[in-house]
């Protein structure tokens, strides 16, 4: 089974994560298939975590299945992608004065 899961990177003490797809029976920190996105859990940033969502959606399309933390940047990921989109729309166009 493939999974998308967390491999942990980073020094002592100063965590950082890259999101990968990996066969389930390979270790946490072993080999993957695919890295497919960054966590860093030390930033102060609320936007910590970075998807390529085009080959997240690849993956979840062929059965891959994520890890708890990563449905949540998945989820959250798209509420702001959708959040974006939505102020895109409702953002009047400002049209410059020719003179």
């Amino acid at each position: 089974m493939v999974k998308i899961r967390l491999k942990r990177m980073g020094s002592k003490n100063r965590p950082a994560y890259r999101v990968v797809v990996a066969n389930s029976r390979s270790p946490r920190d072993g080999r993957c298939i695919e890295e497919i996105g960054t966590y860093a859990p030390m930033s102060k940033a609320s936007d910590n975590f970075d998807l390529k969502m085009d080959r997240v959606d690849y993956w979840l399309g062929v059965g891959a299945q994520p890890s708890d933390t990563v449905r949540s940047f998945i989820k959250k990921a798209r509420k702001a992608a959708a959040e974006t989109a939505e102020t895109a729309e409702t953002k009047p166009e400002v049209k410059k004065a020719t003179s």
